[in-house]
């Protein structure tokens, strides 16, 4: 890489491996901006990657770099140029500065008492965001970080026993991981008390495994975590006690130095109780995509005007209740109306999950040429349960209007698929075989 000028980029596919994050710390350590493209994307999206990020060089463990012939792109200032899941298109490029890495770095390793010989696990894919906690924090603090084989991620049985021997005092993942790890702890009565600290962060917690959380880790702190990759962690809250468990967990508190807007629908910044979309400053944000998608207006100036800061417009829904407390109902862009009345699927699909007999659920709209849309509900339910959808329809109609209840219910006992982030594949999901249908 001496060939390449100081700011520019180079880029290393994202597999999982020590050798992988060795090469990551060289290129923070001389301060060269690196793209960590997922290893699953196809060869055309990642040469557009590589292309629209200026790339000179691909790095590969035990391998010279590979040069490339593409535009200099000159990205000083930057460590890491993390990019988006891409559900929606090709994903997205985030250039994460040093400063923005540094505070972060700062924080959460007083947050969570990172330090020498501190053991963090990591579930994630290293290209993912939530990495700079599970990785990067933890080694830039002289922590210990076990990595779990992304061929074993679904495995609950070899996690629990992953956890059993490396004994983590933190851990950061999404709800089917703890899920996973539970499911199998519970066969054999088996605790895990080396866990201090246990982070939840990606997609909703249903209520089973929030309550299987205490019993299953007995010495732990339990966190709700929320941010974007454009952003990184936003808000957290600490649960304390039993959850409601008719409603989503809050976002929690804004972590310091994070600034949160509600801004509705006409543009105007929400002061008391009410639902808007969400715009977040923070400290450890990006400046701004990179390529075309830095005009798709996500990065923004206040909307009233009333400060100079740089704003992300989160385009997720939130509710502000009357003691302030934040829940997040949705997509602002997945709203759809049903009989002329304005539906959020999403929050059919926490009002779902809040059920004590789901363990998981996907709530697809599909178009109807009478209602304008549909709605179309899967939920698995808990082993041993008789749940049917009858008991689950009457669980939704106190809670929901009528234009909200899902006009196709329908229970299984089997996994629903997953994306590569652990989420609920909703358009997969209405595909699965079903035991059961109304």
């Amino acid at each position: 890489m001496a060939a390449l000028p100081a700011g520019a980029p180079a880029a290393l596919p994202a597999v999982k491996s020590p050798g992988t994050i060795a090469l990551i710390l060289g290129c923070l350590l001389a301060r060269r901006p690196l793209l960590l493209p997922s290893p699953a994307l196809g060869a055309d999206v990642t040469e557009r990657l590589y292309e629209q990020a200026g790339v000179g060089h691909v790095l590969a463990p035990g391998r010279p770099p590979a040069a490339r012939r593409s535009p200099t792109v000159d990205l000083s200032g930057n460590a890491l140029l993390l990019t988006t899941s891409g559900s929606t298109g090709l994903p997205k490029i985030v250039p994460l500065s040093s400063t923005a890495l540094d505070q972060f770095v700062t924080w959460a390793a007083g947050a969570f008492g990172i330090g020498p010989g501190t053991t963090v696990l990591n579930y994630a894919p290293l290209n993912f965001d939530v990495c700079l906690l599970d990785v990067w924090t933890t080694l830039a603090r002289g922590g210990r970080v076990v990595l779990v084989d992304a061929e074993r991620v679904t495995d609950g049985g070899r996690l629990l026993a992953l956890v059993e021997r490396e004994r983590p005092e933190v851990v950061q993942s999404v709800p089917m991981f703890y899920r996973l790890l539970a499911d199998a702890a519970r066969a054999g009565g088996r605790t895990l008390p080396s866990v201090r600290h246990a982070v939840f962060t990606g997609d909703t917690m249903p209520v089973p495994v929030v309550a299987a959380l205490p019993g299953l880790l007995p010495h732990a702190r339990l966190y709700n975590v929320y941010g974007c990759t454009e952003t990184n962690d936003s808000f957290l809250y600490e649960l304390r006690g039993t959850p409601d468990p008719a409603r989503p967990l809050p976002l929690g508190q804004p972590l310091p130095g994070v600034e949160a807007l509600l801004v509705d629908a006409e543009g105007r910044v929400l002061d008391g109780p009410g639902s808007g979309e969400l715009y977040v400053s923070t400290p450890f944000q990006s400046e701004g995509y990179l390529g075309a998608a830095a005009a798709s207006g996500a990065f923004v100036p206040h909307p009233e005007g009333a400060d100079d800061r740089r704003w992300f417009r989160s385009g997720d829904l939130v509710r502000r209740s009357p003691d302030g407390t934040l829940t997040l109902v949705g997509r602002t862009d997945f709203q759809v109306k049903i009989l002329g009345v304005r539906v959020n699927p999403q929050e059919v699909e926490h009002l779902l999950l809040a059920h004590p007999d789901v363990t998981e659920a996907a709530v697809r709209a599909v178009p109807d040429p009478a209602a304008g849309h549909t709605l179309r509900a899967v939920a698995r339910r808990r082993p041993g349960s008789r749940l049917n959808s009858l008991s689950l329809r009457g669980h939704l109609a106190q809670r929901l209007s009528r234009a909200a209840i899902p006009a196709a219910l329908l229970i299984t006992d089997e996994p629903l698929p997953r994306t590569a982030t652990g989420k609920v594949d909703r358009e997969r999901a209405g595909h699965v075989h079903f035991t059961e249908e109304s």
